[in-house]
């Protein structure tokens, strides 16, 4: 039996994070140069036309609860969470502003 899109989608998250976690330091942990390169290769969309290193030190400083410096797969899962979830809402309102053919 195979993985639900639920199971890939977690399975996924987690590959991402180890991918780039752990080249420097804490192979548990992003530091602000591996979420620089996760966010340039994984999230590039996201970073277009934005001021790339103030938009790593915000997220790091929102996302880092625990003030180590580094983000944790927990405050990793938090950043994706709030992503899907501000996509989600642009996909709702387009949906709204295009009529159905029902």
């Amino acid at each position: 039996i195979g993985l639900s899109d639920t199971d890939e989608a977690m399975e996924n998250l987690i590959k991402v994070f180890y991918r780039y976690s752990g080249k420097e330091g804490d192979k548990y942990k992003l530091n602000k140069k591996e979420m620089r390169n996760m966010l340039q290769e994984e999230l590039a969309e996201f970073l277009t036309g934005s001021n790339d290193s103030a938009v790593v030190e915000n997220i790091m400083r929102d996302l880092d609860e625990n003030k180590d410096g580094e983000v944790d797969f927990q405050e990793f899962v938090v950043l994706v969470a709030a992503l899907t979830v501000a996509c989600n809402d642009f996909f709702v309102d387009s949906m709204k502003r295009c009529p159905t053919s029902e």
